[in-house]
């Protein structure tokens, strides 16, 4: 192997076992100045930061200043698993977290992705590696854990796009037999040339014989990485095994595993059929309840939906070999197209595999732009995976040009011929291709919604209010894909999260909408602190969401009434015992020990967001969109539904008025009744009412270091 690449910098290090869900330390790697270092791990990390995006976020305070750029050297790629991630008697532990400075929002991001890169890289020796600097050429960081080496390697292939790439790599760095033994991290070309880059984390299929991927989606972590001039980075270790955690007690982790797995195989297939259908099973529950986005957010359900239903794609996917992007996750929602005929671009007539899609790019790229084609979603599928491009980015950052383009603001003259109209297939991939390549309108979509706002209104002369009542984005990050007009607990979920709209912070619609669980504002905003934070409670750990409530245990909801049956608090047990079974420590007893954990972390990137410029209110808005109709044609839609609002919560006289006096009187009360959200969920956050922590928030949860306190003060 040594003749098949240049070393242009190596680092030996000396082995290190787990030990109770740690290395106890971390992998540093500048590539402007090839530097590649080992830092040590206090216990006062792990107790404060835990791992996963804790980590993240601690490293990437440390190396960077209130003033650095995304595009600055000095920015950083931080990858970090967690103390549970890589255990494999439980579902759902394979999760890496990448942190860095954002392109989309010029925030700190946190993106959660499975594949097995992050639990790989502590079997190696490292709870996580930190990338700053940029290299003067494309280059590969390898850690190699059978040697004990780290590398600088000047990467050999000319490729970028990762379906290639992968493969590539896997024949350079795995011995053969042993292709488990390997996992990478790429982008694309589309990362090259949009902020959208996301980044693609592989794992091998070992009964189809194939590489894998999935994605690190939001905030652009990708775009990070190629302007760094990574090609990719390649983890391999000597073998795999069930035990490389070294927990304080594996029989702990062994009961629980055998507790849930039997629970996945008896109620999965009669509570959300996950393991043949995947997140798609939300497809028809979604357009059922009006949720389901359809050009642009305007409309939640569509008479063709049926055509991209949960039932379609099980007919569609690949069901001979069970689909999980971690070993033993029993939930197995990753599922494969095995055979697609690439209808477009540089890849058309290839067959290819396709991972997925997943209900967010089904909505996305489907419904919301007018698309009820499994085909057509498989091929902005294929090609944003490949290009290192968001989808849930590009799906709801072309739904906002489609509908510019359906008010004027945009034509052919001015997206370069492009007929950007719902459900054109050929402009939206034109589009694509366009984008991974830098050129034409492509360049301007590739930018993204906020940026596009700017450019739509200084250049173009649009309203600048409609724009920004349309732009479906919140923090500079494109919204995932559900209607959220009749959920405002939802609203605030998107617009309350630390780094823009994105539903792995709280996904609340149900509870609040469907559900009526938390019908006052303070309850709402319980919610908006409890499930925030514990979804962060997985990423600072390497673990999944979904086994915890998308299958729950049989008698659940008799046991538990409404929002306590919602927190499922027998697998809240299963987590208390994954966390002491690997690490040992005695003093985590509760879910509020969970909760308190999150917390810390929160805050934390809350105060983050202060020091780069925002973290205050008025960066919490929301699109109007989000909260309710901007337009007649949408207020008409759905018009008794409103008129009867407007009535009975509003108060106000409907009798003789017109539509346009009607939706300005409900978007008056719908932005009241968030302005009320957001006060009642900072209240409970220990937040000013300006969104700040206070320092007792930061002294309850011993965060308060001078240099947190120093910022918080100043923002007072």
């Amino acid at each position: 192997m040594e003749n098949d690449y240049s070393i242009l910098k190596e680092f030996d290090y000396p082995p290190q076992e787990v030990s109770r869900g740690y290395t106890d330390r971390t992998l540093y790697v500048n590539l402007s100045s090839r530097e590649i270092i080992s830092k040590s791990v206090s216990q006062a990390m792990k107790d404060i930061f835990i791992g996963g995006r804790g980590f993240g976020l601690r490293l990437l305070w440390d190396g960077i200043t209130s003033k650095t750029k995304w595009d600055d050297p000095e920015n950083e790629i931080v990858i970090s698993s967690g103390p549970i991630g890589g255990i494999t008697q439980y579902p759902g532990t394979g999760k890496s977290i990448v942190v860095s400075v954002s392109p989309t929002t010029e925030m700190v991001v946190d993106s959660n992705v499975g594949g097995y890169y992050g639990p790989y890289l502590k079997f190696a020796g490292w709870d996580a590696i930190e990338i700053q600097g940029k290299a003067n050429q494309e280059v590969i960081i390898f850690v190699d854990g059978s040697t004990n080496k780290v590398q600088i390697i000047e990467a050999p292939m000319d490729t970028t796009n990762t379906h290639v790439l992968t493969k590539e790599l896997l024949k350079l760095f795995a011995e053969p037999g042993k292709e488990n033994c390997v996992s990478s991290v790429t982008a694309g070309q589309g990362a090259d040339n949009t902020l959208i880059g996301c980044l693609n984390v592989s794992y091998f299929d070992v009964p189809r014989q194939t590489v894998k991927v999935k994605q690190a989606g939001r905030g652009g972590t990708g775009t990070v990485f190629r302007n760094k001039n990574i090609k990719a980075l390649v983890v391999k270790i000597p073998k795999m095994g069930g035990k490389l955690n070294n927990p304080a007690d594996q029989s702990i982790l062994n009961v629980t595993g055998k507790k849930i797995n039997i629970e996945m195989k008896e109620n999965d297939p009669i509570q959300n059929s996950m393991k043949t259908k995947g997140t798609n099973v939300l497809v028809e529950i979604m357009d059922y309840h009006d949720l389901l986005p359809v050009h642009n957010f305007k409309f939640g359900a569509h008479p063709d939906s049926e055509k991209i239903a949960s039932t379609v794609w099980e007919g569609i996917f690949d069901l001979s070999a069970p689909d999980g992007c971690w070993y033993g996750c029993t939930m197995a929602c990753a599922h494969t197209v095995k055979k697609y005929t690439v209808q477009t671009g540089p890849y058309k007539d290839q067959e290819v595999m396709v991972d997925g899609p997943e209900y967010e790019t089904t909505a996305g790229v489907g419904s919301n732009l007018g698309f009820f084609d499994p085909l057509k979603i498989l091929e902005f599928n294929f090609y944003c995976d490949t290009y290192g491009m968001d989808i849930i980015s590009f799906g709801t950052l072309t739904g906002f040009i489609m509908e510019c383009y359906e008010n004027g603001i945009l034509d052919a003259t001015k997206t370069g011929g492009l007929e950007l109209e719902w459900g054109n297939f050929k402009a939206t991939t034109d589009l694509l291709h366009q984008m991974a390549n830098g050129k034409g309108f492509g360049k301007t979509a590739g930018l993204g919604i906020r940026k596009m706002k700017k450019i739509f209104a200084d250049d173009y002369g649009a309203d600048p209010n409609f724009l920004q009542d349309i732009g479906m984005e919140a923090k500079g990050m494109e919204t995932s894909e559900d209607v959220t007009k009749e959920s405002l607990a939802q609203q605030g979920g998107f617009g309350l999260a630390n780094k823009g709209a994105q539903h792995d912070e709280a996904w609340l619609i149900f509870m609040d909408m469907v559900s009526n669980l938390i019908p006052t504002f303070e309850e709402k905003a319980e919610a908006l602190h409890y499930f925030p934070m514990f979804r962060t409670w997985f990423g600072l750990n390497g673990l999944c969401k979904l086994p915890w409530n998308d299958v729950e245990p049989t008698n659940n909801r008799t046991k538990y009434d409404g929002i306590d049956a919602a927190k499922v608090p027998e697998h809240v047990e299963n987590y208390i015992k994954l966390f002491t079974g690997v690490t040992g420590r005695d003093d985590v007893k509760t879910g509020e020990d969970l909760i308190l954990m999150s917390e810390a972390v929160y805050n934390f990137q809350r105060v983050f967001n202060l020091r780069m410029g925002f973290g205050t209110r008025e960066f919490d808005k929301i699109p109007y969109r989000s909260s309710g109709p901007v337009t007649s044609e949408e207020y008409e839609s759905r018009q008794e539904r409103y008129d009867k609002q407007l009535v009975e919560l509003a108060g106000y006289d409907i009798e003789g008025k017109s539509t346009i006096d009607k939706v300005k009187e409900l978007r008056t009360y719908r932005e009241d009744q968030y302005e009320k959200l957001s006060d009642a969920v900072y209240k409970r956050r220990g937040w000013t009412e300006n969104g700040i922590p206070k320092l007792e928030t930061l002294e309850r949860l011993k965060i308060d270091f001078p240099d947190v306190v120093e910022i918080v003060k100043s923002a007072l």
